[in-house]
């Protein structure tokens, strides 16, 4: 993992309303079932748009994974699933992370974080 991954899943985390969408998947999940996203927002009480907003941060970060379906009656059905993960954040991780960031990879330094 690089910094720019670290970063996005820590973001992704970082957001108490994606936290309760990970905890209503998870339960889904553990429990046998399946939720789609008309489904999920009823749960939650957020509104569609805004929960897929928050679905796209969680995709984006490698935690969640849409499949679109189609219904019996042929209405499309937009389903997400988590993807196994684990998060490890302490100053070993950190170190890490960084120093594979400072790694030689045979492109200009100057290019590295955005400067230059």
């Amino acid at each position: 993992m690089n910094t720019e991954e670290l970063l996005a899943k820590l973001g992704a985390v970082g957001h108490a309303q994606r936290l309760r969408i990970v905890a209503e998947l998870y339960t889904s999940a553990r429990d046998g079932g399946r939720v789609h996203v008309s489904e999920l927002a009823r749960r939650l009480g957020l509104s569609r748009p805004l929960l897929y907003m928050h679905l796209e941060r969680l995709e984006a970060a490698g935690l969640v994974v849409g499949h679109l379906e189609l219904s019996e009656d042929g209405k499309a059905m937009k389903y997400f699933e988590l993807m196994p993960f684990a998060l490890t954040l302490d100053a070993e991780t950190i170190a890490e992370t960084v120093a594979r960031d400072a790694e030689p990879t045979g492109t200009d330094a100057n290019t590295k974080g955005g400067i230059g």
